[in-house]
């Protein structure tokens, strides 16, 4: 079985609509494409929409975090890549970089810590063991992959030493 390395499947180009007042993609629909990536991704890892419905299961973000690096603007095309950086029983953890799809720079990331969930309970629940088989062989792949400066960041100010003349 040949795992993309990374998974590199998911296209969009900026819409109208969502361009905000600075001419470039509003903020918030940086999160409606990269949630566009993630359906892409549960695709790939065989989370697909009719192993949802059957096993009445979902999956629900626990955490993200998003950086933007470069602008982009209307009608522009982004081409998306996906890592799985590490999974458990019932959790996730991946990173998704938006890349403009023609001038190839990064314009932005967006990491995620996805749970799965029973629809019934609306709690945790454990993966099918296809699932994990899945997620264990695309990590194996991924793992080749360099060590990726966007994950685990922390948001905040450094401080400045004061001194006292």
């Amino acid at each position: 079985m040949s795992i993309p390395t990374p998974f590199d499947q998911f296209r969009a180009t900026v819409q109208p609509d969502w361009i905000d007042h600075n001419g470039h993609l509003n903020m918030g629909y940086y999160m409606v494409v990269f949630d566009f990536a993630t359906d892409e991704f549960m695709d790939f890892v065989h989370l697909t929409r009719p192993h949802r419905k059957e096993r009445q299961v979902t999956t629900f973000t626990l955490e993200g975090h998003i950086t933007y690096n470069q602008e982009i603007g209307e009608g522009e095309p982004m081409r998306f890549t996906t890592q799985l950086l590490d999974f458990d029983e019932k959790r996730f953890h991946y990173i998704h970089h938006m890349y403009h799809g023609t001038k190839g720079y990064l314009a932005a990331t967006n990491e995620l810590m996805s749970l799965h969930v029973s629809l019934e309970t609306r709690r945790s629940t454990h993966m099918q063991p296809e699932i994990l088989e899945r997620l264990d062989a695309i990590k194996s792949a991924h793992a080749a992959l360099p060590d990726n400066p966007y994950t685990g960041r922390l948001i905040g100010l450094k401080s400045k030493a004061t001194t006292t003349s």
